[in-house]
């Protein structure tokens, strides 16, 4: 999230520009004073809701987590994963690479140990 105060708004108006199309929020300041906030608008606002839009768009960011996702929107938990994965949104986010980059160390590791008994035998 960033800060755009209304003279630098004013001046270059494609920050502002910029960072709706990179779907960043944007907190509009006057004399560093928050006026408003700004943010992309996309289709799931129309059929979601700006609240359920703003919620899902959190929590695939990474900024807010399944229970606060689903005490917002005064859901069970079940219910916010239900409705996740009815939008398409990843419930749980896991990183296969790192954890083919663990699996080689272990072999490696492994490997190593097999020599160290095979010379020790």
């Amino acid at each position: 999230m960033q800060s755009l105060g209304i003279k630098d708004l004013q001046i270059n108006p494609s920050t502002l520009t910029k960072a709706l199309e990179k779907h960043e929020y944007t907190i509009i300041t006057k004399r560093s004073k928050p006026l408003g906030i700004a943010f992309a608008f996309d289709d799931n606002i129309i059929s979601d809701g700006l609240k359920t839009a703003l919620m899902i768009d959190a929590y695939k960011k990474s900024l807010i987590s399944l229970g606060q996702l689903s005490n917002a929107l005064n859901l069970s938990k079940k219910e916010a994963m239900k409705m996740l994965s009815i939008s398409g949104v990843d419930i749980i986010d896991y990183d296969f690479k790192e954890e083919l980059k663990e699996l080689d160390s272990f072999l490696w590791l492994y490997q190593i140990v097999q020599l160290l008994l095979f010379f020790l035998i």
